[in-house]
């Protein structure tokens, strides 16, 4: 397992495209605030609009992204993205809008292109040898560093040195030119029927809802980057640093979520994935706490940076722990459920900023964040404990020493399995 199976002309297509696609969503919260900064009670308006976003991804993504054909996803994704690129338009257009206005715009542009995602990851796969899956999704973790390291820096810079309606003008532009890349993509991915790729009447929604602990701790590992992106302005105003520092801070962020996903995607790492995924969850959080205490831009961009490498492997643990729980022909629903609950973990904890920047400092809105991911953390790891605890029961089934099972008999994760028992008659 090298990252030489992932480098083809076909990837490098894909990343173009995902460029394209995923850049504004790195660049919406931010730009939100910015657009709208400058009003009466702008960054509590600012937060509540990146809300609405968030929101409009959450709705979004599990509606699209279950109906994507696996064989002919093309059209969806592109009806998708391009009236996402009309959202933001609007939002660059008409960024005097009345506030209402504009939440209608922020949510279109989140919900129509939310399937996006789900329906990327699964043509990356399809690009790739199976042995290969954890390098792409970790190749794909770095560009989206590379996407969210240099998207805030991008919208610092045109929001105070040009207007704040650039930065959503020039996400328009971008998610409109990722339309003509999917024409140079396969048309859909390939489902396997024999593992599960098939179902019938509401047993896609019973699948998803099964692998409920890992879009929880999903949640909980964009929760933290969201609650640093939003409050990280106001936090930086509270210590007596220029706002302007929020750009090359948050891109520290994403440089070392990069990092840390090339490292994880150059060995097998021991231990369970959730026991990793909790491991890599604490310490993000010990890192976003630091934010809330340090009172210097160095302490803070040093915070920010081991945080961002932290969180991109906890992310990469629960994609992992999602091709674990669902059949392959799951996988695009899946992603695109997983998709809106990070985005509900991040609307949580930026509802929450957004309402405790209204009555305390920004500093007590971050500890507040934090608490709140590590309650998620909890429940989610409690929960794939508990999961996995009554399928291995179910699995333990006791026959002939020996034997040879044949049939779908339920595996751990509720796939088809079979083979030959071991000697205590176990499969």
């Amino acid at each position: 397992m090298t990252y030489r199976d992932v480098a083809s002309p076909q990837v490098l297509v894909w990343a173009c495209t995902s460029v394209g696609a995923r850049m504004p969503v790195a660049m919406a919260p931010l730009a939100l605030v910015f657009l709208v900064r400058e009003r009466p009670g702008g960054y509590a308006l600012g937060a509540v609009l990146a809300a609405a976003y968030v929101i409009g991804e959450i709705v979004g993504a599990p509606v699209l992204g279950m109906r994507l054909p696996p064989e002919r996803p093309r059209p969806q994704l592109a009806a998708g993205l391009a009236t996402g690129a009309l959202g933001f338009a609007g939002l660059g257009v008409f960024s005097d809008a009345p506030s209402l206005v504009l939440g209608a715009f922020a949510f279109l542009a989140g919900a129509a292109p939310a399937a996006a995602t789900g329906g990327l990851r699964a043509l990356l796969t399809e690009l790739v040898p199976e042995r290969a899956v954890a390098q792409a999704l970790s190749t794909e973790s770095m560009l989206n560093s590379v996407i969210w390291a240099l998207s805030p820096a991008a919208v610092a810079g045109l929001a105070l040195q040009v207007a704040p309606h650039v930065p959503l003008l020039l996400a328009a532009a971008l998610m409109a030119a990722s339309v003509a890349g999917l024409w140079l993509l396969p048309a859909g991915w390939k489902v396997d029927d024999s593992a599960g790729g098939a179902w019938s009447g509401g047993s896609l929604p019973r699948l998803l809802l099964g692998a409920w602990p890992v879009y929880v701790t999903g949640a909980a590992s964009l929760s933290l980057l969201g609650l640093a992106e939003l409050v990280l302005p106001a936090l930086l105003e509270q210590r007596g640093i220029p706002v302007g520092w929020s750009g090359p801070l948050l891109t520290g962020l994403a440089v070392g979520g990069g990092l840390g996903a090339f490292l994880y995607g150059l060995r097998t790492w021991p231990g369970l994935l959730r026991t990793r995924s909790v491991v890599l969850m604490c310490g993000t959080s010990v890192c976003v706490t630091l934010i809330a205490l340090i009172p210097n831009a160095a302490g803070i961009a040093t915070a920010l940076a081991v945080g961002g490498l932290l969180q991109s492997g906890a992310l990469l643990t629960r994609n992992l722990a999602l091709r674990d729980a669902l059949p392959p022909g799951a996988l695009a629903a899946g992603y695109a459920v997983m998709y809106a609950a990070a985005g509900a973990g991040y609307a949580a904890t930026g509802s929450l900023a957004g309402a405790l920047l209204k009555v305390t400092v920004p500093s007590t809105a971050v500890l507040a964040g934090v608490a709140l991911t590590l309650a998620l953390t909890g429940v989610g790891w409690w929960g794939e404990v508990r999961r996995t605890g009554s399928s291995a029961r179910g699995a333990d089934a006791v026959v002939a020493p020996g034997s040879v099972v044949e049939g779908p008999a339920p595996g751990p994760e509720g796939t088809p399995i079979g083979g030959r028992c071991d000697a205590e008659g176990r499969l």
